[in-house]
């Protein structure tokens, strides 16, 4: 005989907290949700009444190397990050390596409200800054009453 018991429908457990999951990360933006942890460059995203504000972490890059474009409504971040010249020693056995190196490109969704005709990207101290302006029509604003 078997020590297990379940007292439930075991599908029914796993329904439950697949929906218990659902709503924990029902407040990220889908473009968040879907990336492994180890994606470079990692993103923070955000918005002030005047524009989206995109933060990418990408320290040891050439700013000329990296290129930002916008299409139907997809923010592109692409480049490479080459390895250091120290590493190329040969007798140097490597035991762990944890920093990225190689090509990337991070694709990231906007909210239909940024205005792809409102774009800046700046490079300062290893992090890329995008700032997405917002469309007129999607900016709060105060409504007089009468």
């Amino acid at each position: 005989m078997s020590d297990l018991f379940f007292s439930t429908d075991l599908l029914g457990e796993f329904d439950r907290l697949q929906r218990q999951m659902a709503s924990v990360f029902a407040g990220f933006p889908a473009s968040l949700r879907a990336t492994r942890s180890e994606t470079f460059p990692p993103v923070n995203i955000g918005s002030t009444d005047d524009s989206v504000e995109i933060v990418a972490f990408a320290p040891g890059l050439d700013p000329a190397a990296i290129d930002v474009s916008i299409d139907k409504g997809l923010l592109t971040i692409s480049g490479e990050r080459k390895p250091p010249g120290h590493e190329a020693d040969d007798e140097t056995r490597v035991y762990a390596r944890e920093r990225f190196m190689g090509a990337f490109r991070r694709v990231i969704e906007l909210p239909p409200h940024a205005d792809p005709d409102k774009v800046s990207a700046r490079y300062a101290n290893g992090c890329l800054t995008v700032s997405v302006g917002r469309s007129e029509a999607s900016k709060p604003r105060a409504i007089a009453v009468q």
